[in-house]
């Protein structure tokens, strides 16, 4: 993973998520954990691009959060392909907020590399069955 991530992504995020009161901690930003849960959500976005069936997530690389969010921001969580195993799917996801929603302002919050594991109905990890 990068130190930094200059530039937003010129792509499509996976997932745009407006940031509400209800997600925020004791110190009135957003919760560690619920941005967690969107990157965890974008990498299994990602990681169906590549595979027909179920994923589910085996692990996240360190996560260091670069700067807060914000009540009112509007974060994008941008996701992208890295590997494709033969059971296993890794994906990045970057992180960004666009403050105040609607303003200018964009802000790198953070980025996670996820590993997901194609599995069967058993929970039993699975070949990677490709797109066609």
């Amino acid at each position: 993973m990068t130190e930094s991530s200059p530039n937003p992504p010129e792509s499509c995020p996976s997932i745009r998520r407006l940031m509400l009161p209800r997600d925020t901690n004791a110190v009135g930003t957003i919760f560690g954990g619920v941005i967690l849960s969107e990157v965890d959500l974008a990498a299994a976005i990602g990681a169906s691009e590549n595979h027909t069936g179920s994923v589910v997530t085996v692990s996240m690389d360190k996560i260091d959060f670069k700067a807060p969010v914000y009540v009112g921001d509007l974060v994008s969580f941008y996701a992208k392909t890295e590997r494709v195993g033969r059971t296993s799917i890794t994906v990045r996801v970057d992180v960004w907020a666009q403050r105040r929603f609607g303003g200018a302002d964009m802000q790198y919050v953070t980025e996670a590399m996820v590993t997901m594991v194609a599995v069967d109905k058993d929970m039993k990890p699975i070949p990677v069955v490709p797109r066609s």
